[in-house]
């Protein structure tokens, strides 16, 4: 299996120039499925912190690094929307957030604000014992025993001990973020919420400070104003 991935067939997602080399790193098997961005990616790509994979190699085998709380040793590592993105030594943390046209870009936050991370539910059933298990658009699951948290709903997870510190649920009001499509990265506030009849998506009514727009619910993650980056 190649190690490599062609930058014009990348998902548009990834934020690497397509058109300066033919491949690019390829991303191992993890969280965020295909939109997942190797880690290497944001270090040498984004941040200009290395300039190969040794480099990235070598920061990871130090524990110069933590995603969500946690050292990592794989330079492929998949990173993907809302993730949390530490240097302790550096005293940096960034939070991955889309920008406009909804590529994934990183958000500078404060130290407080890496000790979780919000994702967006998008499963939820039981298990025995009668809890719930949640799933989040990362692939990771939450158990919790209690029956308020709905798909489409947000939810802040600790990174130490994985509790829920927050929730959000999605309503007409709640503030939000398109994560793709041509609105990609804007943040506005629900209007409406259209049920379509039959096999087709919902649409969402979103206002925003100049004026507003429309996108399939699918694109849609409920955030808190502190998960913007506009107060930090």
């Amino acid at each position: 299996m190649t190690k490599h991935q062609k930058r014009l067939s990348v998902p548009k997602s990834w934020p690497v120039e397509r058109k300066t080399e033919t491949f690019t790193v390829k991303a191992d098997a993890g969280p965020h499925g295909e939109d997942g961005v190797p880690l290497v990616v944001l270090l040498r790509d984004v941040l200009g912190y290395v300039d190969s994979r040794k480099e990235a190699r070598y920061a990871l085998s130090e524990d110069a690094i933590l995603i969500n709380g946690d050292p990592i040793n794989d330079e492929q590592r998949p990173i993907g929307m809302f993730d949390i993105v530490a240097f302790p030594g550096r005293e940096e943390y960034y939070r991955v957030f889309p920008d406009e046209g909804g590529r994934l870009a990183l958000t500078e936050i404060d130290e407080d604000s890496a000790q979780s991370r919000l994702g967006k539910i998008e499963g939820k059933q039981q298990v025995p014992g009668g809890d719930t298990q949640l799933t989040l658009h990362d692939g990771t699951n939450v158990i919790v025993d209690d029956d308020e948290y709905e798909t489409k709903d947000s939810i802040v997870v600790n990174n130490d001990d994985k509790s829920i510190v927050a929730h959000f649920p999605y309503e007409e009001g709640a503030l939000v973020t398109a994560v793709r499509g041509n609105h990609g990265g804007k943040v506005g506030e629900i209007d409406a919420i259209d049920v379509t009849l039959g096999s087709g998506s919902n649409t969402v009514g979103i206002s925003t400070d100049d004026g507003g727009f429309e996108t399939v619910e699918e694109y849609v993650v409920v955030i808190d104003e502190n998960f913007t980056g506009d107060d930090e």
